[in-house]
């Protein structure tokens, strides 16, 4: 008797047992998801192409002179940050597993302003709306790819050269004079997903200029400044 129930609890304990198992193997196939891998050989091409649309938002950096202080009687210079649009192509080379060179050529419309203010509650602005030809060469810094997606990292400089300048006047008041090519260092980080016919990328770059786009005037609008350089922060949103 003993033994026969000794027999029953250990088939009783196997069942259990096997039950459990059974449960957690269903649980773990449910969990596991399959994940196509869409675009499986594009790093084996060497050149990609592709496009974008791009959002910055831009303003210049003002320097002033000693005349600022002495001269200007305006209290305040400065630029407010304005959106922009920009639009171009994208040729992508590859190096190695996890660097590409990238070059992005674009057309960007701006309209980047300078304003004025003056004791009593006035003031005043001068707009610059000009179109640009962006030329930036870029180190692109890949991670390993996860499934579909993967991270970037890139960095260079662009060469820009500003054409169809439209200059709006301030009744009264002379034009501030701006330099027509610049020079800038971009950066910036983004992230790859790979569809089943292209990749999108939404990217997040910044642009420093180096180069002083003011020219030196002796009018109204250009005493008390001394310097003007740009600065963008843009989105892009790339297909290739």
């Amino acid at each position: 008797m003993t033994n026969h129930i000794a027999r029953l609890s250990v088939q009783i304990g196997l069942v259990i047992l096997l039950i459990s198992f059974g449960h957690v193997k269903t649980q773990a196939q449910s969990s596991y998801k399959y994940v196509r891998k869409h675009l499986e050989r594009y790093d084996d091409k060497t050149i990609h192409y592709g496009f974008f649309f791009a959002a910055p938002v831009t303003r210049f950096s003002v320097g002033f002179s000693p005349q600022f202080l002495t001269a200007d009687s305006a209290y305040r210079i400065y630029s407010p940050n304005k959106p922009a649009f920009r639009v171009g192509f994208v040729v992508n080379t590859y190096l190695s597993k996890h660097f590409d060179l990238r070059l992005t050529p674009s057309v960007s419309l701006f309209s980047r302003e300078v304003k004025y203010d003056y004791p009593g509650g006035t003031s005043r602005t001068e707009t610059r709306e000009s179109t640009w030809i962006d030329l930036p060469l870029l180190l692109k810094y890949k991670s390993e790819r996860r499934n579909n997606s993967r991270m970037y990292l890139l960095a260079g400089g662009a060469f820009s050269i500003e054409s169809n300048v439209r200059r709006k006047d301030v009744q009264g008041a002379t034009k501030l004079s701006t330099g027509t090519m610049d020079f800038a260092v971009e950066y910036g980080i983004g992230f790859e997903q790979f569809f089943e016919f292209f990749k999108f990328a939404p990217e997040l770059r910044f642009s420093h200029g180096l180069v002083n786009l003011y020219r030196p005037t002796s009018n109204m609008a250009g005493i008390g400044i001394n310097k003007l350089t740009t600065h963008s922060v843009t989105l892009y949103l790339t297909f290739e």
